[in-house]
């Protein structure tokens, strides 16, 4: 696995699939982006370049957390998004920072908007993407999204995948 020869494009093409998925809550496919070693963090608004380990994260899963997250989303049990909010994703400002340990770093810059219940909130940040190709497919290595709001309000809470 590596990140060798791995496009802007690519990354581009690859960050606009992600977020297609998401928004058509298509999770077991976006599931299918992740390397098996890979995590998905939201570091905590106040500390957004803390560590996870002795900062507090929103989340910060490994890839078995990752599968159960998305598994409780498509549970009726699963009430924090239950109907499911109706989200749009814009991403831009893709950069590649280079290469590090067989990984493509990246950033890009997002915006979601979420409407559940009639109310309409957005969410907006950046992603740090570490990424590398396995089996001739860009995968995440980290995906871990920095959220440039001063606190959560007034969305209130993280409940879809940011």
């Amino acid at each position: 696995m590596s990140a060798q020869a791995i496009s802007r494009a690519e990354v581009e093409e690859f960050l606009a699939w992600d977020a297609w998925l998401l928004d058509t809550w298509q999770l077991e496919t976006w599931l299918e982006l992740f390397a098996p070693d890979a995590r998905y963090q939201v570091p905590s608004t106040d500390r957004p370049d803390g560590d996870p380990i002795s900062s507090l994260y929103l989340i910060d899963d490994d890839y078995r957390q990752l599968c159960f997250r998305v598994k409780r989303f498509n549970l009726p049990q699963g009430h924090a998004e239950q109907p499911h909010s109706r989200t749009q994703r814009l991403v831009t400002n893709v950069l590649i920072h280079g290469e590090r340990e067989g990984a493509l770093d990246a950033t890009a810059a997002f915006l979601i908007a979420r409407t559940r219940h009639g109310e309409r909130d957005q969410f907006v940040g950046r992603y740090e993407l570490r990424l590398l190709r396995a089996d001739g497919r860009i995968r995440f290595l980290q995906r871990k999204s920095v959220l440039a709001m001063p606190g959560l309000r007034p969305v209130g809470t993280v409940s879809i995948i940011v």
